[in-house]
């Protein structure tokens, strides 16, 4: 934006809200653009707290538009009934169109609906998408959530369908503690201690625990980033 804000007065704050609102609402309605449609949607959800808008404008860029983030954004919706009712079925659909177009929140939503809920009667069939979903999301979009999510269902197994793999819980915790997770970096230490998957290593234990309380330190001093912030104003 070309006008200069400092932000620090209530009515400039106000004045320059209204003007972000407009500019989203061109983009989106005459413009026709994906990126600035979802950030439409975004600020009907953080600042005006209209979640049926918000929604409305996820699902038509979604349909309309193919735009991944708003796929598993209005997924996202209708899994915890934010101004619709509560509707896993057509969550998942969502969900997955989402990862089709490489979202990887898309893949790890849909993922863990396929194993954690029941949509068809082939239980088998839907559990390993699902778990194609989860490998795609940690190892092709580097989403850590999906890789520890992977790593224990690995370690537990799913009865009757998974059985318990200790090396894959490995491989998918060691990637998932290069993406910064404090809790996978701890399971590899484990391993490493008590030779679970691996070759035993004190050494290598002692590495990968120093490396979980590392991450764990950095990230009770990160300050997680609010709507526009980040973004300069002049």
């Amino acid at each position: 934006m070309s006008l200069s804000y400092n932000l620090k007065k209530p009515e400039e704050v106000k004045e320059y809200l209204k003007n972000l609102h407009i500019e989203y609402k061109f983009g989106c309605y005459s413009e026709k653009n994906p990126e600035v449609c979802h950030l439409l949607g975004d600020f009907n959800e953080a600042i005006k707290k209209d979640f049926k808008k918000a929604g409305e404008l996820y699902k038509a860029n979604c349909d309309e538009r193919n735009y991944p983030r708003s796929c598993a954004k209005y997924g996202e919706y209708l899994i915890i009934g934010r101004g619709y009712k509560r509707d896993v079925n057509e969550a998942y659909k969502y969900m997955v169109k989402a990862c089709d177009l490489n979202n990887d929140g898309g893949c790890l939503h849909s993922g863990i609906l396929a194993i954690t809920e029941e949509f068809d009667d082939n239980r088998s069939e839907q559990i390993n998408k699902g778990i194609c979903r989860l490998r795609k999301a940690c190892y092709e979009l580097n989403s850590e959530k999906a890789c520890y999510f992977l790593s224990g269902l690995y370690l537990k197994g799913i009865k009757d369908y998974v059985k318990p793999n200790i090396k894959e819980a490995y491989k998918l915790s060691l990637k998932c503690c290069e993406l910064g997770n404090p809790y996978a970096c701890a399971n590899v230490s484990q391993m490493y201690l008590r030779g679970d998957g691996v070759k035993k290593d004190a050494d290598l234990a002692k590495l990968f625990q120093q490396r979980a309380d590392q991450i764990e330190r950095e990230l009770k001093h990160s300050k997680p980033l609010q709507f526009q912030e980040g973004i300069q104003v002049e």
